[in-house]
């Protein structure tokens, strides 16, 4: 018997590379649509789904998407950049690209350059002093685009220090894999707050639709707890009014009367503290429930992160519910109209556009070591 066609596992940089493309859409000048479905298919690859189900996601056959996969693994991140081909030769070499990508990409400290950052004038100058290369400020801004080199806030970054995170990760492959029809994916999403929300709507050019001014928010907020059936591809959820291990053990024995029949499910969460307490434990045990914790700061391995992004597209964003029971009744809706259009073109393109920000190295699976040069 074949082996199924799957993403190898992600590092934590890939992983993080793909969920950025997936939330940020098409829409963005750097993501073209191209990249953004490649991402989306090695996304939902890597999170367990199969061929079949991801090509009804995407919209396209599965032989595109073993295709689209078996070059991920090749490649690694670079397989996602469309390669267009024509238009006249270039005047500014491959070399000479190269050396403004690398200069531009650089620290000025470590170029021996007395400040912290470029600014394009600045650029200029040290590429036509230091390295002889004459450039227009207008045509270097062009390059830097082209090359996605662009000017950007610095931001954090951590890895997973968890010390069980390989075995965590193969645990939730494997159950992937295998046990796929008694396998649930449960997270929280929320705080839900009242309170106008931006989004994007049809509307006549330069009179956008307006939401109302927002200073006093006395509704509280919410937390809507929710699980997917992987192998019923089945959205659920409930809100409660905070989070806490009641409320956990509540939305469990839900996801247990799905399988009624005693036999063992296995459920993928993150590592909150009211996942687990002492109690909430006991009661898998009897109820043959087995927890499979996602590693420290790699959310990322739950399955259900994709389909959080269409329920706050959907739901979310654009909106100004007056209270919670309207929010919590739109909720309900869309969850209802998901599962009955578990193959709406939409829902499929956003599901895979937040899927394809998940997981992260190139030529490395979740949890293997980074592969040395030759």
């Amino acid at each position: 018997m074949s082996t199924p066609v799957r993403a190898r596992r992600l590092s934590d940089h890939e992983g993080r590379q793909l969920q950025q493309i997936v939330r940020r859409g098409s829409g963005k000048s750097d993501n073209s649509v191209v990249k953004w479905r490649r991402a989306l298919v090695v996304l939902a690859s890597a999170g367990g789904n199969d061929v079949a189900t991801i090509a009804k996601l995407v919209q396209t056959s599965p032989d595109r998407v073993r295709e689209m996969i078996h070059r991920f693994n090749e490649k690694g991140l670079s397989a996602l950049d469309p390669m267009w081909a024509g238009g006249r030769p270039r005047r500014i070499t491959t070399i000479e690209r190269a050396i403004i990508v690398s200069s531009a990409a650089a620290r000025p400290t470590t170029l021996d350059q007395p400040f912290t950052r470029w600014s394009i004038r600045k650029l200029e100058r040290y590429l036509a002093t230091k390295e002889r290369l004459v450039v227009s400020r207008e045509r270097l801004r062009q390059i830097l685009a082209e090359e996605q080199i662009t000017f950007q806030a610095t931001k954090t970054w951590k890895e997973s220090p968890d010390p069980l995170r390989e075995e965590k990760l193969a645990r939730i492959e494997h159950i992937l894999e295998h046990e796929r029809e008694r396998t649930f994916s449960f997270d929280e999403f929320g705080p839900l707050a009242i309170k106008p929300e931006g989004g994007q709507a049809w509307a006549t050019r330069k009179k956008p639709v307006r939401l109302r001014a927002n200073y006093h928010k006395p509704h509280g907020t919410r937390q809507l707890f929710s699980w997917y059936s992987v192998g019923d591809n089945r959205l659920y959820g409930r809100i409660e009014v905070r989070k806490g291990a009641a409320p956990t053990l509540r939305a469990l024995k839900a996801i247990r009367a799905l399988r009624p029949d005693g036999e063992p499910i296995y459920v993928i969460l993150d590592n909150l503290n009211h996942h687990r307490g002492k109690d909430l434990r006991q009661w898998c045990s009897d109820h043959a429930v087995e927890l499979c914790f996602t590693p420290t700061y790699a959310s990322r391995a739950n399955p259900i992160e994709a389909h959080f992004g269409p329920l706050r597209e959907f739901t979310i964003n654009n909106s100004d519910y007056p209270d919670h029971r309207a929010l919590a009744k739109a909720v309900r809706s869309y969850v209802r109209w998901r599962n009955a259009n578990t193959t709406d073109p939409e829902i499929l393109a956003l599901e895979r556009k937040h899927r394809a920000a998940i997981r992260g190295e190139a030529q490395r699976r979740w949890g293997q070591p980074k592969r040395r040069a030759a």
